[in-house]
């Protein structure tokens, strides 16, 4: 092991890149909060048509954000060995992939969006059914800005850049907490209101991150964006890390999406506490998500140096950061829940069963969540996505999807039986996740030639 004083990121560089991926997630969850407050005092309906949208957003969301993080590794191991053309080069090619990805999938949303929600959520409530087509047609109209902004975003950060992508995010953030309180509280329009602010603060964020791409002082500089022509064989690179993330993903959301179909037949409490839940169990764990993003960009760059020994050693120290991290937010959130619920203007028997399983969850969460999320984010960026992806999916559908139902089914267990098949699969993931990583056989993984 190197010393101190030859590592590749010093304290101050890691908190210059951490530091603001860390606010910009933290921001983004607690304006997503502050957003469904403002939603849930519109009705029980409303909030609950917003959940439901919101799973089926969230799956394509984060499909595309593992696709552009695909791309950032490339560009990251790159730059970490100096060849900044083929960065360059391969930065153009996430975006182009990223355009012809997030039209297609807004297209054919536009084209199937009431026999989706139909299939996906089954028979629920007329008013919410209602509120879930405006909500869903306005928002499905921005996935190629959010395309855009994540693949611009993801190529800032391989550059260590991660400072312009939050203060594009802190601006857009507010645009749409203002937004929903002039459409939602001035205007009345309610869920429309809603929908209509996001999807103009996407576009602000799409716009802007294209814009500050073309900085030329910048190691990645993209102009000229109509003349990119598909470059298959960087193309076959960025689908080869993007695809098994962005399917361990999309597995991932369609096995909430399983659930949430067992809790949309348990009622518009239990909806509603689930979607409560549901933002704050993501604002416990959104700063540690952050430090995992980082940790891409710190070991592309490390192993595009040959430096494998630092690659270990920041995967180590970035993941005991995260399990303080995981700690401090899980009581703090927890000692705010009931605050929240409160402000929401959420039901009494509602609330209560909020609390309850975030109770459940401060408590489960930081047994294994860090082992479970952590060192995986540093392996992807090694190029050992194969195994994540077959690994996460295996114990999603066994413990998060399959455990969850038959509680819920057959014991009749409620919402909470989400959370206990949750806390299995972070436990299962984290063992193997941990052989996997003293294994190194993370590292046998070639992802550009040198």
């Amino acid at each position: 092991m190197h010393d101190n004083t030859q590592h590749l990121y010093n304290n101050l560089d890691l908190r210059k890149l951490l530091i603001p991926i860390i606010v910009e997630q933290l921001l983004s969850s607690l304006m997503g909060t502050a957003d469904t407050m403002m939603v849930s005092n519109v009705g029980s309906a409303a909030i609950s048509a917003v959940s439901l949208v919101d799973s089926i957003n969230i799956l394509v969301i984060q499909a595309l954000s593992a696709l552009s993080a695909g791309g950032a590794i490339l560009c990251s191991q790159y730059l970490g060995s100096q060849n900044k053309k083929n960065a360059n080069r391969s930065a153009r090619q996430v975006l182009f992939v990223m355009v012809i990805l997030s039209v297609t999938l807004s297209v054919f949303c536009l084209i199937f969006r009431d026999p989706l929600l139909h299939v996906i959520f089954g028979k629920v409530e007329r008013d919410v059914m209602i509120n879930s087509r405006i909500y869903f047609f306005f928002t499905l109209l921005s996935f190629p800005f959010i395309g855009l902004y994540d693949a611009g975003a993801s190529i800032m950060r391989s550059q260590n850049n991660s400072r312009n992508p939050m203060i594009i995010s802190v601006i857009s953030n507010f645009m749409n907490i203002g937004g929903n309180a002039i459409l939602i509280f001035v205007l009345g329009m309610g869920v429309e209101g809603a929908a209509i602010s996001t999807l103009v603060s996407r576009i602000f964020c799409a716009i802007v991150v294209i814009w500050q791409l073309r900085n030329a002082n910048a190691p990645i500089c993209i102009r000229n964006y109509f003349s990119i022509r598909p470059d298959w064989y960087l193309i076959k690179k960025i689908l080869f890390i993007g695809i098994p993330s962005g399917i361990e993903n999309s597995m991932f959301q369609f096995g909430k999406l399983a659930i949430q179909s067992t809790v949309s037949t348990l009622g518009t409490v239990a909806i509603a506490a689930q979607a409560m839940t549901n933002i704050l169990e993501n604002l416990n764990g959104i700063a540690a998500i952050g430090i995992g993003i980082g940790l891409m960009t710190v070991v592309g760059q490390c192993l595009g140096t040959g430096r494998k020994d630092e690659a270990i050693y920041y995967i180590k120290k970035l993941s005991w950061l995260s399990e303080a991290v995981i700690i401090a937010s899980c009581l703090l959130v927890f000692a705010l829940t009931k605050p929240i619920t409160m402000l929401a203007g959420m039901e009494p028997a509602s609330a209560k069963l909020c609390f309850f399983m975030i109770s459940f969850i401060t408590i489960a969460k930081p047994v294994s969540w860090v082992l479970s999320f952590i060192p995986p984010y540093g392996m992807r960026a090694a190029g050992d996505v194969k195994f994540s992806m077959i690994t996460s999916c295996c114990t999603m559908w066994l413990c998060r999807v399959s455990l969850c139902i038959y509680l819920c089914r057959v014991w009749g267990f409620g919402p909470i039986a989400v959370w206990i098949g949750m806390f299995s699969d972070w436990t299962l993931r984290a063992i193997i996740f941990s052989i996997r990583f003293h294994s190194r056989k993370w590292l046998n993984h070639r992802v550009i030639e040198k």
